[in-house]
């Protein structure tokens, strides 16, 4: 832009004179102008992200994940008291001038410039200010190495700053509208206590919507903006201060015809103490219902490495801080509960004895979608957090939910179960049960030698067994001699085709003793594998998302599905046969469930049991419940009463019974 022109708009509206008198040369000044940015965006706000769940099959608000606690609004929904008050109280000649007022610029750069940068009065236009805290968000968003500087820039009192403000001003003015601008004003400004625009500040310091204010709340807000240190409303030692202000800008509402006489009478007449009713912005997985803040932190996590927000981690994690996205997740919040409370009553996090946790896991076999993820614990993100409380995620990952996993026991016998009928062999074959020491075995084609003799879980388990019984009993010794038959890897193999892998990342290795789920898994992995039985040989990874709706309400689809055939149907069909042993005479037979379901399932406890394991369920839904040692420790679950009339470990069958029966009430199988 030629210095002419720009003289010309610096005229126009009035700010060469102001410029001149702060003590700029006109020439100066000019120069300056014509070398700062010329327009900058509104562009989107942070805002709250909405995770939501189901709740008797409807969707329901789960709770508001933010980096700014905002809700934005638009302008025909907040109140126009408000609107009347922030262009009365701020910025007189809003709708008049074009996005700088000449009159009051002479006194703020005046000010600002005696003041040698440090200081100064006002004069700044709703566009200005608007301009600042659009500049303060950029800052903000900025990596923590270079957004402290870049806040400090935004926020500088120097001429240099209040030109660029200005310019940028114009810039708006010209490219948006006026009712753009005031509801971007209104939406950005920071209202103290962590809040940021005028819904979220209406709710947490009134409790209630920015559409229902009354003139003195309304107003009590503006006064915020301008000091939010010390006019907030988070404390009764800021009402002075707040009052003070908040009736220059009642007073200015009542002179531009926005308030009677008797209106502002009323208002003056009200205190904050009367008004405000501080309500905590509710935010965050721990501030969701008791049993859901695991899966909402799993599903927080997992939302934030999908594709639709961004092509690069930096990117999603950018488009999460703006935010704005509902999130629909697969949580079942009827069953969770039912399944929380469960383990609260059976498994109490609060053992003395020791260390003990416990989840359920229920996964739809035909789609993945995770139904629940409740623990017996607290969930709590503190360093000191007490006892029976952490934000360890024990149901996933290390990756996903800092947790480690755990032994599986017996339950890893079905991939065994598996590659012996993958290989062509009976059911209803016989193999040696009695505890004995295998030397050698087949590795990937080749033969090694490790010997490996677990004894089995009861004395009286010995001679031979057809491996549907060694699968219902659960005889480790039957299931040596399985395996030795067996190469050890087409074991692993097909534990990895039905996505099992270490809790802390890789494959299970192929050795002998991992045959009795001697390594560390995650609960929800265990039970997408078992999902492929349930289905006829097809697994879906496990998913927690169902839909992402951006904030222009476009839907950008769920986390991504994937269900491919591991089993033929044939092996799958015939596994299930054999595991429905486990309800009928076996090990699980105490988890029948009252509705007649036909169940498949196993049973697992580990050489001390310290884990104890029981996963099934239809070809609807498969449960998995865990319970057990979460330091690393040895108590054996036989020996601990659970204070309901049983030990943890002899309670097994009935808890995961009460847990399937609710779940098969939602998804009957056919």
């Amino acid at each position: 832009m030629g210095g002419s022109v720009l003289a010309g708009l610096l005229v126009g509206v009035g700010v060469t004179p102001a410029i001149a008198l702060a003590g700029f040369g006109t020439s100066s000044a000019i120069d300056t102008f014509a070398s700062l940015p010329e327009y900058i965006e509104i562009g989107d706000l942070p805002a709250r992200n909405e995770v939501w769940a189901y709740r008797g099959g409807e969707p329901v608000h789960l709770v508001d994940v933010f980096d700014r606690n905002r809700e934005q609004l638009p302008l025909d929904r907040i109140s126009p008291t408000l609107r009347h008050a922030a262009v009365d109280g701020e910025d007189k000649r809003f709708w008049e001038h074009g996005g700088v007022d000449a009159q009051s610029l002479v006194r703020s750069l005046v000010s600002v410039v005696a003041a040698h940068g440090k200081g100064g009065s006002g004069g700044s236009t709703l566009t200005m200010q608007l301009v600042r805290n659009i500049k303060i968000e950029q800052a903000s968003q900025l990596p923590p190495d270079e957004a402290e500087a870049a806040v400090a820039d935004a926020t500088a009192r120097t001429p240099q700053r209040k030109l660029e403000e200005i310019k940028l001003a114009i810039g708006l003015a010209k490219r948006y509208s006026k009712q753009e601008i005031l509801a971007a004003y209104l939406n950005i400004a920071y209202f103290g206590d962590e809040t940021y625009g005028v819904q979220a500040a209406a709710q947490h310091y009134y409790g209630k919507d920015a559409t229902d204010l009354t003139p003195a709340e309304a107003s009590s807000l503006i006064a915020i903006v301008q000091w939010p240190e010390r006019r907030d409303l988070s404390t009764p030692d800021h009402y002075v201060d707040n009052v003070a202000r908040r009736d220059v800008i009642l007073r200015a509402m009542h002179e531009q015809g926005h308030l009677t006489a008797a209106e502002l009478r009323t208002a003056l007449a009200t205190t904050p103490a009367r008004t405000v009713h501080l309500t905590a912005p509710q935010q965050g997985c721990r501030a969701v219902e008791p049993g859901a803040e695991y899966f909402c932190d799993f599903a927080v996590r997992t939302v934030r490495s999908l594709p639709q927000l961004g092509a690069t981690q930096a990117e999603r994690d950018a488009a999460w801080r703006t935010g704005g996205y509902r999130v629909q997740t697969t949580l079942d919040l009827d069953r969770n509960r039912q399944q929380k409370a469960l383990l609260d009553r059976y498994d109490p996090a609060t053992e003395p004895g020791f260390a003990l946790g416990s989840v359920f896991d229920s996964v739809e076999a035909a789609t993945g979608r995770v139904l629940t993820m409740a623990q017996n614990s607290t969930y709590d993100r503190s360093a000191g957090a007490p006892r029976g409380s952490t934000s360890l995620n024990y149901s996933v990952d290390e990756a996903s939910g800092d947790a480690r996993g755990f032994q599986p026991g017996s339950t890893y016998k079905m991939f065994t179960l598996l590659a012996w009928l993958e290989a062509g062999r009976s059911p209803d074959a016989v193999v040696d049960g009695t505890r004995h020491t295998q030397r050698t075995w087949t590795q990937c084609g080749r033969t090694i030698v490790a010997p490996y003799g677990p004894k089995n879980d009861s004395p009286g388990q010995t001679g031979p067994y057809s491996v549907r019984q060694a699968t219902a009993q659960s005889v480790n010794a039957a299931y040596v001699s399985m395996a030795s038959q067996l190469d050890l890897c087409d074991i692993r193999d097909v534990a990895t085709r039905l996505g099992v892998h270490l809790a802390t990342g890789g494959q299970v290795p192929a050795n002998p003793a991992t045959i009795l789920g001697t390594e560390s898994i995650a609960p929800l992995t265990m039970a997408s594998a078992y999902t492929a039985v349930a289905n006829g040989g097809v697994r879906c990874d496990p998913v927690v998302v169902d839909q992402v709706t951006d904030r222009s309400g476009t839907q950008l689809g769920g986390q991504p599905r994937s269900c491919r055939q591991v089993l033929s149907p044939t092996v799958a069909a015939t596994a299930f046969a054999v595991m429905q042993g486990a309800f009928h005479g076996g090990t699980a037979t105490g988890g029948r469930t009252a509705d007649g379901a036909t169940l498949f399932g196993k049973t697992g406890t580990t050489d001390a049991a310290d884990q104890i394991w029981l996963i099934g369920g239809t070809t609807r839904v498969v449960t998995a419940y865990w319970q057990g040692n979460t330091d690393g420790g040895t108590a054996n679950l036989r020996h601990f009463g659970n204070g309901q009339g049983g030990t943890y470990a002899g309670a097994r069958a009935t808890v995961w019974r009460q847990a399937q029966e609710a779940v098969n009430a939602a998804w009957p199988a056919g």
